[in-house]
């Protein structure tokens, strides 16, 4: 398991593009600039100066704050760290005791018990030699056995005694752990005491949009800093225009720093590309779509890494903006993306609209799940909406990787071949963002797992939770701890504007950000937004992680199903179509094995079925003869194959089903003989087949 870890580890490297509200960006690897010209060192001298009125305006009208308080507030938190360590301390001498007990497990069970196997095999071995060679091999690993037994042996007993000196002590560690969390507990209270009384005197302040327009233009020229706003200027007249534009427009500054701002500070090119995104449509102006554009607009002002098929050498090699734009407006207008894109966030769009995957991939995800696994879309549980594909169709193990298709992006070759944690996380962000869920990168110790959105806050799914979370490949690296507290503090947006103006503060003054990732603590601004934020957030309840035992295993066999929904004789009814016979797949009778019914996107019901299923089709023949028999399916791997009886056959006729990528293609057709008047056609999916969807079958005349 080590091992694999370990490889998991290596294969994390999804990028998302997350901003924070708190912190300042740290900037990708960028070569010195160029010099600018006479033009736009003016107007790079202009902005400056517009900075430095507003800084020092907005510095004049900052609240005071008493000594005494920030006094008290700096004990009150050097008092909550101190306890936290403490606590922190107490915490683990407890849990070596735990520890301690687990060793002895594990060398009663796997050291001792893999050691009894052992010398079972090898005695076994032994009586069933028949050579010197065969013997000598034999007492050798039974000797090798014994001795692994005896150092196990040997483990348990230093084990036992160790553990039962530490469990003398745990009376007194449990005192001493308990003592240590309770004075936790009232220092972090005394912390947020001390902190709410400055918040009451900052409050006018940060309750007021009096200052909005100055803050936000203030913010934007930090962080795209005069010279960047100048050397995009230089470029041309459209550029200088569009920088005018933006610096003129206090609302629409606003709005792009409460959805955090632009990737990297380049507002320049996020404007550039807002434009470009309203000239390409004109519904892009007002509402949801608007939304949209600003959140293309920001996240791609730093371009977006696009990933190709590895046999696509020519490749974009970043995500057009304007068309990723475009490629969601018309899947919205579709009826193709979850129905709660509409009441999304900037923000959380964001999170939707960075996928690194070709728009003709996004496309093909939605297909795929609409073809193969419909009932996945339609889950009413959206902790597991889209995203059980992973469970059922992305297999835990990187030993087929090697087959991968570079043909095949690698979202399809991810279904087909499987994977361990990274990739499985990668297909799982993948498949909410096709459907325009908001998906956030988690990275945890020697393993990969993923976020997401749902109506009731975000969860962790195939990981732990957000507490032993953190996301580095990013703008700014932060804590799943700080990125979870972040959400639950943005769903009271109006109250949330005071956690936004106390971090435009401390970023106009230049202050280091909070940042609980970076364990900085930040300038006082910053840690007054962080204060806030906690304050909102304070009600919210954290949602547990979903599918935690499937971090690293393969989902485990659910109970058998034959359907899900219900089956109608209309469902079940044979039609006549071009001469052909066509037989429902859920027109089955004596079913046995894993099936599942479900509504199908390509109107009635289909069948999705797995390895040892078997039913029975009666079929009314008008003509005796040979028939061709083909099947309409849909898979994402490879080998499944189906078995074929009729009265007449001697043995069943195997149908090799193709692989489909997840789309509907029909089977190669197979001969049977029928005789008129009703058939029974015995139908099996060979042991070992992974899933297969099932649309019908079609019996043509030879």
């Amino acid at each position: 398991m080590l091992t694999i870890s370990r490889l998991c580890l290596v294969m994390i490297g999804l990028v998302a593009v997350v901003s924070s509200a708190t912190a300042a960006p740290k900037g990708p690897p960028v070569a010195p600039p160029a010099p600018l010209s006479a033009q736009g060192e003016a107007v790079e001298k202009k902005y400056a100066a517009e900075l430095a009125a507003l800084r020092a305006e907005i510095i004049k009208a900052l609240p005071a704050v008493a000594d005494g308080k920030k006094a008290a507030l700096k004990a009150a938190r050097d008092a909550a760290v101190k306890a936290t360590a403490e606590a922190s301390a107490a915490q683990q001498a407890l849990g070596k005791i735990h520890g301690a007990k687990g060793l002895i497990d594990h060398a009663k069970g796997k050291w001792i018990g893999g050691a009894d196997k052992g010398i079972a095999q090898a005695e076994a071995a032994l009586k069933k030699a028949t050579t010197d060679a065969e013997r000598e091999a034999a007492k050798a690993e039974l000797a090798k056995w014994q001795a692994n037994k005896a150092d196990g042996m040997k483990a348990l007993e230093e084990r036992t005694k160790a553990y039962e000196k530490a469990k003398a002590d745990e009376p007194r560690l449990v005192k001493a752990n308990q003592a240590a969390q309770a004075a936790l507990a009232k220092a972090r209270t005394d912390e947020m005491t001390a902190a709410k009384a400055i918040l009451a005197e900052l409050d006018p302040f940060l309750s007021s949009d009096a200052f909005d327009g100055k803050l936000s233009k203030a913010v934007v020229l930090t962080a795209a800093t005069p010279r960047g706003l100048a050397e995009f200027a230089e470029k041309g007249s459209q550029q200088t225009a569009l920088v005018e534009k933006l610096l003129g427009n206090d609302p629409l500054m606003k709005e792009m720093l409460v959805a955090g701002g632009a990737a990297y500070g380049k507002y320049g090119r996020a404007m550039q590309i807002y434009s470009a995104v309203q000239q390409a449509s004109s519904k892009a102006s007002e509402g949801l779509l608007q939304r949209l554009a600003l959140a293309v607009a920001l996240e791609h002002a730093n371009p977006v890494r696009q990933s190709n098929a590895a046999s696509v050498t020519n490749g974009p090699q970043t995500v057009d903006p304007v068309k990723r734009y475009l490629h969601y407006e018309k899947a919205w207008l579709n009826g193709e993306l979850d129905p709660a894109f509409k009441n999304l966030s900037v923000w959380e769009l964001r999170m939707v609209v960075d996928s690194d995957a070709p728009d003709e991939i996004l496309a093909w995800g939605r297909e795929m799940l609409r073809t193969y696994r419909p009932d996945h879309i339609s889950n009413p549980n959206y902790g597991w909406r889209y995203v059980s594909a992973v469970k059922t169709d992305v297999r835990y193990g990187s030993q087929d990787v090697r087959n991968d298709d570079p043909a095949l992006h690698s979202y399809q070759n991810i279904p087909k071949n499987g994977g361990v944690c990274g990739r499985r996380a990668f297909f799982g962000r993948f498949i909410l963002k096709s459907f325009g869920i908001p998906s956030w990168g988690v990275t945890q110790h020697k393993h990969a797992a993923l976020s997401h959105w749902t109506p009731k806050g975000w969860v962790v799914n195939l990981g732990a939770g957000f507490g032993s979370s953190w996301w580095d490949k990013a703008e700014v690296s932060r804590s799943g701890s700080s990125f979870v507290l972040e959400t639950q503090a943005r769903e009271h947006a109006s109250d949330y504007l005071k956690v936004l103006r106390a971090a435009w503060v401390s970023r106009i003054l230049g202050e280091p950000a909070y940042n609980e990732r970076k364990k900085v603590e930040g300038g006082f601004w910053s840690r007054m937004a962080h204060y806030q934020t906690m304050i909102l957030a304070s009600q919210a309840v954290e949602l547990g992680p979903l599918g935690q035992e499937l971090a690293e295993a393969n989902a485990t066999e659910e109970k058998e199903t034959v359907e899900i929904e219900a089956i109608t004789a209309a469902d079940q009814a044979s039609v006549n179509r071009d001469g052909a016979i066509i037989v429902s797949a859920v027109g089955y009778t004596k079913p046995s094995g894993r099936a599942a019914a479900m509504k199908s996107s390509a109107g009635g019901k289909q069948l999705h079925v797995g390895g040892g299923f078997k039913a029975e089709y009666v079929v009314e023949v008008p003509k005796a003869g040979k028939y061709k028999v083909t099947a309409r399916v849909a898979t994402l791997q490879e080998g499944q194959v189906f078995e074929v009886t009729t009265g007449s056959s001697a043995k069943p006729v195997e149908i090799k089903v193709p692989y489909t990528i997840g789309l509907w293609k029909d089977t190669p057709p197979v001969e049977v003989t029928l005789s008129q008047g009703k058939n029974v056609i015995q139908f099996a999916v060979k042991d070992g087949s992974r899933g297969v969807t099932i649309k019908d079958f079609a019996l043509t005349p030879q």
